[in-house]
């Protein structure tokens, strides 16, 4: 699987999740929410009822009391009087409940509004003619009962009842019809949300066995891969370390080898060089004894021959190509020095050991004092992080930097060279950074390379000091990087481990 349709499966699986999250959070606010108007809906139905159940028992209650004060009326029997009291202190009790309950409702307000004064005044007249009877009228109140104002205030009272009852019903078809609908709705998003989050539950599943699938073949490849590393590392460390032993000894024998035709060379060129005094003497001595014998009056046989101005033009040219022979010598020599030392140097095992990297520093420039004397130049060390490495790689690659520093500062201007350093991230970070001439950007990278060199060719050297300090850098397990600018000055920095280990050094680098 590439990376681009990996990517691709975790954002599509990652957008099906937040979907599904999404889906079940608007599900989970619709449910509540409908399950609220559903409550507030059947709240309303059972508020009807009430309000209908108050109605009917104060009409019954009302009745009842008319029906009592008429059986003591007419028996005298005192248990109507009784009956009456406990049904006539229950009647304004709930239509006052009522008023309450319908206190919200502009069509049952004025109803019960009414409603009331007239049962007060019903149950005071039902009282009054009840009096009437225990004081021996009872004639008197039957004939009262024979008027017919009484029967219309009792069903004018009976018609507030049953306006108010037509209103509840009429209240009550509305709000169950809309509790249904809730209680419908309700059950259909819950019905709905359930059948998503099983099918959110399967493709959750399907999801999640796909990627268990897709890790365990990558854990299968990983082991895989695994089974054949070892022995590929070790492969690839035979051969790398074959292929560095063998860069080693050609270096070395091509050093070797080249050293003596030099030597050869040498020798020859000074053969060379004492052949061409004898040459030019003996040219000079012919051409002397063919002038004395056309021009005697001038020979003088205790003098040095003389060249003619020819000869003496040949004799410059001669002296000049032995003095570029003999120069091409001595640097070719001094390179094939430099790689014999390369070769050594990559021989050579480092060994690890706790340095005080300030101490090793000002012990360099100690031994540089004379060389910054004579350059005018300050150098600068500040605070630097202790480290575990090889001492005598550290002090090539300082010696190295710090040698540059003061060789190619600019005339004129004071040097000033400053090392300073830090620690990160379990790695020590030091600076080389001078004033000096400094290097183009575009040859950043030439200036290590080997036997390459950059700028003015002013001082000697073989191209060969960065170089061979990135070499060292990078055996300790290291970076190193300059930052500089014509004329600006130069910033070396070298990132090496706090704590280097032998075992970074069991194969060195070619």
């Amino acid at each position: 699987m590439t990376p681009e349709s990996t990517r691709r499966r975790a954002f599509i699986q990652i957008t099906l999740l937040v979907s599904s999250f999404a889906l079940l959070i608007l599900i989970s606010v619709a449910s509540v929410f409908l399950l609220q108007r559903a409550r507030e809906d059947s709240a309303w139905v059972a508020h009807t009822l009430e309000v209908e159940n108050q109605i009917s028992l104060a009409q019954l209650e009302m009745r009842r009391a008319e029906s009592a004060e008429r059986g003591f009326l007419l028996t005298g029997q005192p248990e109507f009087v009784a009956e009456f009291e406990n049904s006539a202190a229950q009647v304004l009790p709930m239509l006052q409940r009522l008023r309450q309950l319908v206190t919200d409702n502009p069509v049952q307000r004025p109803l019960i509004e009414q409603a009331v004064p007239l049962a007060e005044a019903r149950i005071a007249k039902f009282r009054e003619l009840i009096t009437l009877g225990q004081n021996n009228r009872a004639e008197e109140a039957r004939e009262a009962l024979r008027d017919a104002t009484g029967r219309e205030a009792m069903n004018q009272f009976a018609s507030y009842m049953a306006a108010m009852r037509a209103e509840e019903n009429k209240l009550f078809v509305m709000r169950t019809a809309a509790a249904d609908s809730s209680q419908s709705l309700t059950s259909i998003v819950t019905a709905t949300g359930s059948g998503l989050v099983l099918v959110l539950a399967g493709l959750s599943i399907f999801l999640v066995r796909r990627s268990s699938r897709a890790r365990d073949e990558a854990e299968a490849q990983l082991r895989d891969n695994n089974l054949n590393l070892e022995s590929t590392v070790s492969e690839r460390t035979a051969d790398l370390r074959e292929a560095n032993e063998e860069i080693q000894r050609f270096a070395y024998i091509v050093s070797h080898d080249l050293r003596s035709p030099l030597v050869n060379i040498m020798g020859f060129t000074s053969e060379l060089e004492e052949l061409r005094g004898d040459i030019f003497r003996r040219i000079a001595t012919l051409s002397r004894e063919v002038a004395d014998k056309q021009m005697p009056e001038k020979a003088d046989a205790d003098g040095e021959p003389e060249l003619t101005p020819p000869d003496q033009q040949l004799s410059e040219d001669f002296t000049e190509a032995l003095g570029f022979i003999k120069s091409s010598i001595g640097k070719m020599d001094r390179l094939i020095s430099a790689i014999l030392n390369l070769t050594r140097e990559g021989r050579r095992q480092f060994q690890p050991v706790p340095i005080d990297t300030r101490e090793l520093i000002e012990n360099i420039a100690s031994t540089m004092a004379h060389q910054a004397a004579e350059a005018n130049a300050e150098i600068r060390i500040e605070p630097l992080p202790d480290i575990v490495s090889d001492r005598l790689a550290l002090e090539q690659i300082f010696s190295n930097l710090i040698d540059n520093a003061l060789k190619y500062l600019k005339s004129g201007v004071p040097g000033d060279i400053r090392i300073r350093g830090k620690q990160k991230l379990g790695f020590a970070i030091f600076e080389i950074a001078d004033n000096g001439r400094g290097i183009d950007p575009k040859d950043h990278q030439r200036i290590f390379d080997l036997f390459r060199r950059a700028g003015t060719q002013d001082r000697p050297g073989q191209g060969i000091g960065l170089a061979h300090v990135r070499a060292l850098v990078r055996r300790l397990g290291g970076t190193m990087s300059v930052t500089s600018a014509l004329g600006e000055g130069s910033t070396f920095t070298i990132t090496l481990p706090m704590k280097w280990t032998a075992a970074a050094n069991r194969e060195p680098r070619s």
